[in-house]
């Protein structure tokens, strides 16, 4: 079951990333996950030791600061993702 909440919440976490990147447009439910996931791992192991706060990865009980952490983990991937390919943080063209 935690497999599952896990898809559905870093699914969500990548839409809302996408969206808030303007990149919602150019990628799919699958890439949102990944997104989510590979965002809430990254900030999980990079940004929850400076806020003192337990990553969502850790199968600890869901919190708020945790998703938010989670969501700047999947905004940097995707700023990082756009600016490699694209040379630009957003994906609006020129």
């Amino acid at each position: 079951m935690n497999l599952i909440v896990f898809l559905v919440v870093g699914g969500f976490i990548g839409w809302l990333a996408s969206l808030i990147m303007k990149t919602d447009r150019s990628q799919g439910i699958f890439l949102n996950i990944v997104v989510g996931i590979v965002g809430a791992c990254l900030a999980g192991w990079l940004l929850t030791p400076l806020f003192g706060i337990a990553p969502i990865t850790m199968g600890s009980p869901f919190s708020g600061p945790a998703a938010g952490i989670s969501l700047l983990g999947a905004v940097i991937l995707l700023a990082s993702i756009n600016l490699i390919r694209r040379g630009s943080f957003t994906d609006s063209p020129g």
